[in-house]
């Protein structure tokens, strides 16, 4: 079991001042999350892609560039790449210079995103949502495999043998499929024989366990060896010295964020009932002191079968750069070795 962190790099309000943490200093702080996880022994840091105004993560290649040249050991990624936003020529260009950076330590996480902001961003449509993602997966895939590419598409214009370069130091790069909660994308990611990143933002864990089932038949009848269907999750979390503590933390922002993202999409407010449900032994949010985090880690590796990385999405807009510091050093010096023959 691997553990790791990844960063929606939210913008912040302190919590104890009520200042607002300006871009370039929640950039410097953000840095220092990614050294500090490094030092203290966390398999990976993810950063997502948004491109919103409360998320400074449009760019994540340039920040996962800033982030290699800075570490050592730690694998960095995205999370996600939305790829049905992006030209998969440009994306495996900058990840493969990025591998060269941190000398084989690059993982590409790719998938259509949560939010919908880049499809009339990047002059696309919507209602393309589907066969965008599915024919640049086979482009990024096909460019991963040689160097030279003959390919067509409805989407972008064919190619006809030019070169993609540079190449990364990992032959081949890793490229996993960031996945929500469609069967479809499960089986896709079985059939080509991708590792899968589960992203668990509500309901239980558990109930993912079909899916994940799912993903392994349609890989095995595919005829992908079980050590290549690795599966992941990204869920949101957080690490305090009690489980109190963490909750007082984490609740402000929690409330902020999905109170916006309710009023958007016509759902009701969120409550504190929802909260702690969510935050509860059976919930998707990984949240509590360090027994507490690695039993639920246990727990849900259990139920869905073997899970072989878990990442947590701890950063918050109402979350103190300390504490989120003492967050990360509390899941790498106290949760990983609890989890170590998990």
């Amino acid at each position: 079991m691997h553990l790791g962190v990844d960063s929606f790099v939210s913008a912040v309000t302190d919590p104890a001042t009520g200042r607002v943490i300006g871009a370039e200093e929640r950039m410097q702080h953000l840095l220092e999350e990614i050294v500090l996880a490094d030092q203290v022994g966390l398999y990976s840091f993810g950063i997502g892609e948004h491109h919103r105004s409360e998320y400074y993560d449009s760019a994540p290649a340039v920040i996962l560039a800033a982030a290699a040249a800075r570490t050592s050991r730690i694998r960095l990624g995205s999370a996600v790449t939305v790829l049905s936003a992006a030209d998969p020529v440009r994306v495996f260009q900058e990840f493969a210079t990025l591998d060269l950076i941190a000398k084989g330590r690059i993982d590409l996480v790719v998938g259509r995103g949560s939010f919908t902001e880049a499809f009339p961003l990047f002059g696309l449509e919507l209602a393309d949502y589907d066969t965008l993602f599915a024919e640049k997966l086979d482009l990024l895939l096909r460019i991963r495999d040689a160097p030279q590419v003959t390919w067509s598409g409805r989407h972008r214009p064919p190619l006809t043998g030019q070169g993609v370069y540079p190449r990364p130091v990992q032959d081949p790069l890793p490229i996993w499929v960031g996945v929500g909660g469609t069967p479809e994308s499960f089986a896709r990611a079985g059939l080509l024989g991708l590792p899968l990143m589960v992203a668990i933002i509500g309901g239980e864990p558990r109930q993912f366990a079909p899916l994940v089932d799912l993903y392994r038949r349609a890989g095995a009848q595919a005829g992908h060896a079980p050590e290549k269907l690795q599966v992941g999750l990204h869920v949101f979390g957080f690490v305090a010295e009690t489980t109190q503590a963490a909750a007082d933390a984490i609740y402000p922002g929690w409330h902020e964020m999905f109170t916006k993202v309710s009023r958007e999409r016509g759902f009701s407010a969120p409550t504190r009932r929802q909260f702690d449900a969510t935050s509860g032994p059976d919930g998707a949010f990984f949240m509590g002191d360090p027994g507490t985090v690695a039993a639920k880690i246990a727990r849900v590796s259990e139920q869905l079968g073997g899970v072989d990385r878990i990442s947590l999405q701890m950063t918050n807009p109402r979350l103190g750069h300390a504490d989120l510091l003492r967050g990360i050093e509390l899941l790498g010096t106290e949760v990983v070795p609890l989890v170590a023959g998990v």
